[in-house]
């Protein structure tokens, strides 16, 4: 019989730039990322490279097992975007973000929360 490798899946996601999105995965440790230019639609242009990364390797959103997300510094927008998308699917597929326990929410950093 042959036995299945258990790879830990990693979804990371960047909206922290003005000008790019950047949304990467891993799969046993070897990186895959996908940069796109975005000013503007950040959420579709973010939710469309996770798409096209998981088709690429063949997986669908259930196999993620846990998402980094970059919390900042960063765009104001930018970060929220990530944030919510990272947020949603961890909460949804009911995975830690950022090594945060199940189900806890990440929150961006901001002005402040930097200097502390």
């Amino acid at each position: 019989m042959i036995e299945e490798i258990d790879e830990e899946i990693v979804l990371y996601i960047d909206t922290s730039a003005t000008e790019e999105v950047r949304v990467g995965i891993s799969i046993g440790g070897e990186k895959d990322f996908a940069v796109k230019a975005s000013r503007r639609e950040k959420a579709q242009v973010t939710l469309s490279l996770i798409a096209d990364l998981l088709d690429k390797h063949d997986l669908v959103p259930d196999d993620i097992d846990k998402i980094e997300v970059n919390t900042g510094p960063g765009s104001f927008t930018g970060l929220r975007v990530g944030l919510s998308i990272a947020n949603t699917m961890g909460s949804f597929l009911e995975i830690p973000i950022n090594n945060e326990g199940k189900g806890e929410i990440v929150l961006p950093l901001y002005g402040s929360r930097l200097i502390n």
